[in-house]
């Protein structure tokens, strides 16, 4: 497919966001929100979250930190803040979150202003993985804490290998790329280690953490990452009409894997941290 990668991987508008959360936040997301929020235990002062996304982990972190903290919110795309604020509305506790608009790579805050930063699987969509951990570095205070969540290799990721190869079977000719190349590209810790000591980092931690991935039907799996995720308007670049079939093919693939029933997979992280 021509044209900017980066561009597609980053666009998370449109139907996306709401899609997006309801099929692949209960999938994906919400088994490691927690885990994350339980690792901030302690910490007070200010927070800041880049690519919150949906909000699912500010949410968890609402629930777990004590009302003293201020998080600050961020993600690159607005239409992604906007729903993950409108999920929020209804909290009494929704003054506590400040959203904003930000850059990761170039984030709009003062050197040493956050006691910690928090970035639940938006690092692999960094075009630019040291300048965003450099970024992380200068908001932090001296010996903030810097948290964050990467995917495994897609082949640890049962449910989403299954989607990713029954949509490049859909397309032999010019099979698409997102999955394998974007959320599950930066698994190497060797690299991300050493990405990290790059800027500065110091102290760092990484943990491998394998949990379960679970849905009702083979259905929401495969509608969240075809119509969900940016694989989405790689389908439609290819045939703009052929976006429910792919999902259909997507939904049988995963159907024949775990057989009848509900659908219950492995889904394998990263957590790292490290000390400013």
């Amino acid at each position: 497919m021509g044209g900017d990668m980066a561009d597609v991987d980053k666009a998370f508008a449109g139907a996306i966001p709401a899609l997006y959360d309801r099929y692949l936040g209960p999938l994906l997301f919400e088994p490691y929100a927690g885990d994350m929020a339980r690792r901030l235990t302690g910490v007070e002062g200010r927070i800041l979250e880049t690519a919150a996304g949906t909000g699912i982990v500010t949410r968890a972190l609402v629930q777990t930190l004590p009302a003293s903290v201020e998080l600050v919110a961020t993600d690159l795309n607005q239409p992604m803040l906007d729903h993950a604020a409108q999920k929020l509305d209804a909290s009494r506790e929704t003054p506590r979150v400040i959203w904003q608009q930000a850059n990761a790579l170039s984030l709009p805050f003062e050197s040493d202003s956050f006691d910690a930063l928090v970035c639940q699987f938006g690092v692999m969509f960094f075009p630019d993985k040291s300048a965003g951990f450099a970024e992380a570095r200068r908001v932090l205070k001296p010996g903030g804490r810097f948290l964050f969540s990467v995917w495994d290799r897609i082949e640890d990721n049962e449910i989403a290998a299954v989607v990713s190869a029954a949509v490049a079977a859909a397309f032999p000719d010019d099979p698409p790329g997102f999955m394998a190349r974007t959320p599950h590209g930066y698994h190497d810790t060797g690299r991300i280690r050493d990405d990290l000591h790059g800027v500065g980092f110091t102290d760092i931690g990484i943990e491998t953490v394998t949990l379960r991935s679970r849905a009702a039907t083979a259905a929401d799996p495969a509608t969240g990452f075809c119509q969900g995720t940016p694989m989405r308007l790689e389908i439609e670049a290819r045939d703009a009409g052929r976006l429910d079939e792919v999902t259909d093919l997507a939904t049988q693939a995963i159907a024949r894997h775990f057989a009848d029933g509900p659908i219950d997979g492995r889904i394998q992280a990263h957590v790292i941290t490290a000390v400013a």
